[in-house]
């Protein structure tokens, strides 16, 4: 891995105060979310005892950003990227409030969570888009490579701490999980509406069937991001197994609720490390080959970590799969901000969040609906498979992404 022989400003992004707060905001966001993530996940377990309702939760969360895909990316370059990203956080915090007034009620069908999932994901199909268009506007040029590290970092330590604290707070109770997770969303909207608006290109064309497909014909005509969004959602696509996590806890590793939380967070916990050191050591050459090398990584882990019934190696494998996956991650994100222009990024970022959505959302729908016909363990064990496969095959298909040496939007 090519990098700086010295170490840059490790904190560039944050002597911007805007993106502080913004920074802090989508970590409470996400923190929370994860909170939610893990108890969701274990009450409808924990009810149906059915790994196809755990795929449905995913699948569920998704739809909105595919159905509304035309719509969310078009708002997010028209309307203040700012203002969109704080309504779409208190929109999940209803949706927090909403799941703790079931859970108080008495949950018996798993119904009515899945109505309020659905809200959630149309929150989050809006969230998407601006919060990753937003990045753009808040630090200068030179300084962007050091913020999708820090943004990468963000969620990868929400991912780390929150899993963890969603297993303890459900063993305390259900209700005690929502109502914190409730809190930190409102807290995180605030804290994006303290921020000044900042300058964006808006879009004054006339709303047509051309301005909502300008995302789609500009990723179709740049191979680079075309390649890039792609590789996500079919490595992820195969590889995911977060939706099976409850089975491996409670019926492989027999581990329980808090074990769970410590499952969902051993990935975060080897991508914290590598967005950390990527802050301060940014690639500088050979991106697409190592890209594609780290994607690979990612696949033999999760293979390793579907066919074992230790705690330890399987806790070992999921950290070092989320170590392979933050590299390959942060090239992806790099590249398709720094080589999309202002005017249509909200645009391109809905697709993307389409396409990130799908490789989380719809791969988990894979792996619980694969685990419902043939069995957990060799559900994961293919996806790991499958993953490698896409990594060569995406290298022969997209030469100009393999070839990309540079993170500045030269090859």
């Amino acid at each position: 891995m090519s990098t700086d022989a010295h170490p840059e400003d490790r904190y560039a992004a944050f002597r911007h105060s805007s993106y502080l707060r913004f920074w802090l905001a989508r970590f409470l966001a996400t923190f929370a979310t994860q909170i939610v993530s893990v108890s969701v996940g274990w009450q409808v377990y924990d009810l149906t005892r059915d790994p196809f309702d755990l795929g449905l939760v995913g699948l569920i969360q998704f739809a909105p950003s595919l159905l509304l895909v035309l719509v969310t990316g078009a708002v997010a370059d028209r309307f203040g990227r700012r203002l969109i990203m704080a309504l779409s956080i208190i929109l999940e915090a209803f949706c927090a409030l909403a799941l703790l007034v079931l859970t108080l009620r008495g949950l018996t069908s798993v119904v009515h969570v899945f109505m309020v999932l659905a809200m959630f994901g149309v929150a989050r199909s809006f969230f998407g888009p601006a919060s990753a268009s937003l990045v753009a506007n808040l630090v200068p040029a030179q300084d962007f490579a050091n913020a999708i590290a820090w943004n990468s970092s963000a969620w990868q330590m929400a991912t780390i701490v929150g899993p963890v604290a969603g297993g303890l707070l459900y063993g305390v109770a259900p209700e005690v999980a929502y109502a914190v997770a409730g809190t930190m969303m409102a807290l995180g909207g605030v804290l994006i509406l303290s921020i000044p608006k900042p300058q964006q290109h808006t879009e004054t064309e006339q709303p047509s069937l051309e301005t909502l497909f300008a995302g789609f014909r500009y990723i179709r005509g740049e191979k680079i991001v075309l390649g890039a969004i792609s590789l996500d959602l079919f490595a992820v696509l195969m590889g995911g197994a977060v939706a099976l996590l409850p089975v491996y806890a409670r019926d492989i590793l027999e581990l329980g609720p808090w074990g769970l939380g410590l499952l969902r967070a051993a990935p975060g916990m080897g991508a914290i490390l590598v967005a950390i050191w990527l802050a301060g050591h940014p690639i500088r050459d050979h991106a697409g080959i190592i890209m594609f090398v780290f994607v690979g990584f990612f696949g033999v882990f999760t293979a390793i970590f579907g066919a074992s019934n230790m705690p330890w190696l399987s806790i070992a494998a999921l950290a070092l799969m989320g170590a392979a996956d933050m590299i390959s991650v942060y090239i992806r994100e790099t590249l398709i901000q720094l080589w999309t222009p202002d005017r249509v990024r909200g645009r391109v970022n809905a697709v993307n969040m389409v396409f990130v959505g799908a490789s989380n959302e719809l791969g988990e729908f894979r792996a619980g609906t694969m685990a419902a016909l043939v069995g957990t363990v060799p559900a994961v064990v293919f996806g790991g498979i499958g993953a490698i496969g896409v990594a060569v095959l995406w290298a022969w298909l997209f030469p100009e992404l393999r070839k990309a040496r540079r993170l500045d939007g030269r090859v």
